[in-house]
């Protein structure tokens, strides 16, 4: 059975609609939904419109908040996402401190893997947006602060920057670091990857900064090659505490 008023996908084909289950309708193309039906399916169940069209019904992973969940703006892509939580080595004993929650998106993925996550948007109707987002996503563990972050305390594991950096940025996640801690910027152009590194590099060891650049593969009758279309998206700078 599927919670009041939680969130999920209803697939038909490639079509797939982010709606919730409870009371009322939502009418496609394909005729009209009770969503009250929702509530008594279960994931991986078909439910059928007025016209008799099925929809079958999924949960939302974070990939699909990605897609679907309302945006204060561009948020980072899964797979940059995805490279903060690798180099870091995010795990289930984490505490994480992202700075610059946006829409949430990342703080998304992060609740599914650490032990906490406090997240820090110093834009009240940005944070709003967020904390929307994370309880849609069900996680009881992020900790949504409209605030910034240079006034946040306490001690983590990992800090995580996605927003306009500066030097002070860069010293106070040094503080707010345990030993063997690290810190992970994103950064969309270089001015702001070079202020990055500069100021890290007294402060922290193992100092990398990554490209980040995605490329598909196309498939045709003809065969299979690389995309010509490359996808750079900016910069991932990792650095660990001593």
């Amino acid at each position: 059975m599927i919670p009041d008023g939680k969130r999920v996908l209803l697939i038909h084909n490639e079509k797939e609609y982010y709606v919730r289950a409870g009371e009322g309708t939502f009418s496609t193309d394909k005729g009209i939904i009770d969503l009250n039906v929702i509530r008594e399916a279960n994931p991986g169940d078909t439910i059928e419109t007025h016209l008799g069209v099925p929809f079958y019904v999924r949960i939302p992973r974070p990939t699909d908040f990605f897609a679907h969940a309302r945006r204060t703006g561009a948020p980072m892509l899964p797979k940059d996402i995805g490279m903060v939580c690798a180099l870091t080595g995010m795990n289930k004993n984490d505490d994480v401190l992202d700075a610059g929650t946006g829409s949430g998106i990342a703080s998304i993925y992060f609740g599914g893997i650490a032990k906490t996550v406090t997240t820090y948007e110093i834009r009240e109707e940005f944070a709003t947006v967020c904390r929307k987002n994370i309880e849609e996503a069900g996680l009881d563990n992020v900790e949504v602060i409209a605030g910034d972050m240079l006034d946040a305390e306490g001690a983590y594991d990992v800090v995580h920057l996605d927003l306009l950096i500066t030097e002070a940025h860069i010293r106070h996640a040094h503080t707010l670091l345990r030993p063997g801690g690290y810190l992970a910027t994103y950064t969309p152009f270089l001015e702001q990857t070079f202020i990055v590194m500069d100021t890290a590099e007294p402060l922290f060891t193992e100092l990398v900064c990554h490209e980040l650049i995605g490329r598909e593969l196309t498939r045709t009758k003809r065969g299979t090659r690389p995309s010509t279309r490359v996808s750079h998206s900016g910069y991932i700078t990792v650095a660990r505490k001593k």
